[in-house]
């Protein structure tokens, strides 16, 4: 996975139709689905995703509700999400061009034309993740590979990262911290515990539980549900 995306759309069968053509596209994560337009636009503060795609008009009472807000965000957010609008017809999608979306569909979508966006989406936005993280104590630096990384978790004010390699490495940073510094397929699942979602072999509901590797048994709590929901929904690609 290389990069993440959102969708905002209030069609039920638009989102599950956009969400199967992306099957095709194994290096796109979905970090979440929204249909309600003031909610979508906090979490695109919160995820930071590099991708958007929204239907258009969003709200049928009043199609300029979603260019106004994205207007907002061009206020306060520093690097915008590359947006594509699905759209019925093409008055509507030259609207959203014209209000800072970077491309457009018209629906039907097809996977061809998904294809084709996603293409000039790559070429426009190479992804600029950081491949490791320095972890300091003290005069003690420590260079640490993402991939490695199994996952983290709460210790006070500190916090320990288990390693692939048995190891657990001791940070002196809260959870919160990492929570907001690291890439998208770090996952919060407990109030205690990050996790990796490369490194996720199993979700049992029931038992409220997350297995890593096949080995490693994590809780999750259910304030974290949407998280569980994205990890599933991506496994399942």
């Amino acid at each position: 996975m290389r990069f993440s995306f959102l969708i905002i759309d209030n069609n039920s069968a638009a989102i599950d139709e956009t969400l199967k053509l992306f099957e095709n596209f194994p290096n796109y994560f979905c970090a979440g689905i929204f249909k309600n337009e003031e909610i979508a636009v906090d979490q695109i503060f919160k995820l930071k995703p590099q991708l958007v795609v929204m239907g258009v008009p969003f709200d049928p009472k009043d199609k300029s509700l979603s260019f106004a807000a994205l207007s907002e965000m061009h206020q306060y957010m520093d690097s915008m999400p590359y947006l594509i609008a699905l759209s019925k017809t093409p008055d509507h999608a030259f609207e959203a061009i014209q209000s800072g979306f970077s491309d457009y569909i018209l629906k039907p979508l097809q996977l061809h034309q998904l294809g084709k966006c996603l293409f000039k989406f790559e070429k426009k936005c190479s992804p600029t993740t950081a491949s490791t993280i320095c972890i300091k104590s003290y005069s003690d630096y420590q260079f640490v590979a993402l991939q490695d990384i199994i996952y983290l978790k709460a210790d006070n004010n500190t916090t320990d990262i288990r390693l692939i390699n048995g190891k657990t490495v001791n940070a002196y940073k809260t959870l919160k911290h990492f929570e907001n510094s690291l890439p998208f397929y770090f996952l919060r699942i407990h109030k205690s515990y990050i996790v990796n979602i490369n490194h996720v072999s199993r979700i049992h509901f029931s038992k409220s539980k997350c297995y890593l590797n096949y080995n490693e048994i994590l809780p999750f709590s259910i304030s974290y549900r949407e998280n569980i929901d994205a990890i599933v929904r991506n496994i399942n690609y």
